[in-house]
């Protein structure tokens, strides 16, 4: 029996008792993983950690009662105490008029390879990975005698499996590998110290980007922090680059989660075909594109991964719903349920991006005579309900259109759907480095707070 079949015989093993005890549908879900990190700090190895974790997770419906329970026991007797469980807890449960499976004509997976495995990942020796780690810090410190400490290299790995049934007959299964490598040196001038990072990850050893690079990115970035100082308050235009600008699609994540809009706890619940943003603006949700983080064969309620359109030249045109909240809403489902083991689906995204416009980051930095180019976020002042938007910024001052000093310890506010309204350029440097992508992009004006 093949691994695959393995983990799709206990999901439907699962099933097949949850309907003998007369339950009227049923869903489950097996998984099992094995991870790995390294962290070394100053060469030294500080942390090891070797995980392996393999457990199952069943949701019954008794009518519109909803029970769930997990167990990592997967003898038969474990699977029978599963199911002893769940429909216990769902005999105890309130009534949802909203709960229920997926419309059998939803249910579905993508064919063909996805780029989600590699057997490079579950290769990799545990020295040679400790070494990646040990060579990306060692390639930050050997290029500026200012970089006199690190908080460390780190690389990690995972390899995995995910299994899904349900009692309309659906049963699928994925095989997952994925790599990290992080370095975070530390640089100091005048007694005065600043940290930065830079960091890969991918489905492939091949696709990571090499030690030595990471280390060296990592010792640019924290170079050019060196001797940072407060701005001015004022109000400029605020540049932010992709590993921050991928904050702001989050942002809109949030705002068009199937929960936040039924919940009216959105700035955008009930926004649907409006003007949202500028119209360079377009957003999208694919979970179909091969090799990426957010791609999978099918959603956690065993609908085909799809791509929406969440926003097309500035006009919302969709929410992301899972079965549930597209019931809450009188809509269908986008394919967006995501879960852990068991318990009712959440709400989650695939490969979540603001497409990328035709302008350089060069460019939009010389279209600006006065403004902050933002490099790091800190905080979480965002408040989705009314789009209010303030956080800790570190960054370069922008002068006639030149990066010339660094800033820290400012904060940039405004109000997400202003902010988003205000997009007056567009960069086209999309980068995949997870899930969640944004390219360069230049909001025309934000209050900077300093001094």
């Amino acid at each position: 029996m093949s691994p695959a079949n393995g983990h799709e015989e206990i999901a439907a093993r699962l099933i097949a008792l949850a309907m003998a005890r007369g339950v009227t549908a049923a869903e489950a879900t097996v998984s099992e993983g094995d991870e790995f990190e390294a962290q070394v700090r100053l060469g030294e190895v500080e942390t090891l950690k070797e995980a392996g974790s393999r457990a199952a997770g069943l949701r019954v419906l008794c009518g519109q009662q909803v029970g769930s329970a997990y167990s990592s026991d997967l003898t038969d007797e474990g699977l029978q105490r599963i199911v002893e469980s769940a429909t216990s807890l769902a005999a105890i449960s309130m009534t949802d008029p909203h709960a229920g499976l997926p419309d059998p004509a939803d249910l579905g997976k993508l064919e063909g390879e996805l780029g989600l495995y590699s057997d490079s990942i579950a290769a990799l020796e545990t020295a040679f990975k400790i070494e990646q780690a040990r060579a990306g810090e060692q390639a930050a410190m050997a290029m500026d005698a200012r970089i006199d400490n690190s908080e460390g290299g780190s690389f990690g790995s995972h390899t995995g499996w995910r299994a899904f049934a349900n009692s309309l007959g659906f049963l699928g299964s994925y095989r997952t590998s994925s790599c990290s490598l992080s370095v975070v040196p530390v640089a100091s001038v005048d007694g005065r110290r600043e940290r930065d990072y830079w960091s890969s990850s991918a489905r492939t050893f091949e696709r990571l980007e090499a030690a030595d690079y990471i280390g060296r990115k990592a010792a640019e970035r924290v170079l050019r922090r060196l001797g940072a100082k407060k701005a001015p308050t004022q109000k400029v235009p605020v540049i932010f680059e992709p590993r921050v600008a991928r904050s702001l699609v989050g942002h809109i994540f949030s705002a068009v989660s199937g929960d936040a809009v039924y919940r009216k706890s959105s700035f955008l619940a009930g926004k649907l075909d409006e003007l949202v943003a500028n119209p360079l603006v377009t957003v999208v949700d694919d979970g179909t594109l091969p090799g990426l983080f957010g791609t999978s064969p099918f959603d956690d309620e065993g609908v085909a991964s799809r791509r929406t359109t969440i926003v097309e030249a500035g006009v919302l045109k969709s929410y992301l719903l899972n079965t549930y909240t597209a019931r809450k809403l009188g809509l269908r489902t986008t394919g967006n349920a995501a879960r852990g083991i068991t318990g009712n689906a959440s709400v989650g995204h695939g490969n979540l991006f603001l497409q990328p416009g035709s302008q350089s980051p060069q460019a939009i930095i010389r279209g600006v005579k006065n403004g902050l180019y933002v490099t790091e976020l800190l905080g979480s002042g965002v408040n989705i309900v009314n789009g209010d938007y303030s956080r800790g910024a570190a960054g370069v001052w922008i002068e006639n259109g030149e990066l010339t000093w660094p800033v820290h310890e400012v904060t940039i506010s405004g109000n997400l759907r202003r902010m988003f309204e205000q997009i007056e350029a567009v960069g086209d440097d999309l980068e995949f480095r997870g899930s969640v992508a944004c390219p360069t992009l230049l909001v025309g004006e934000m209050t900077v707070s300093g001094h």
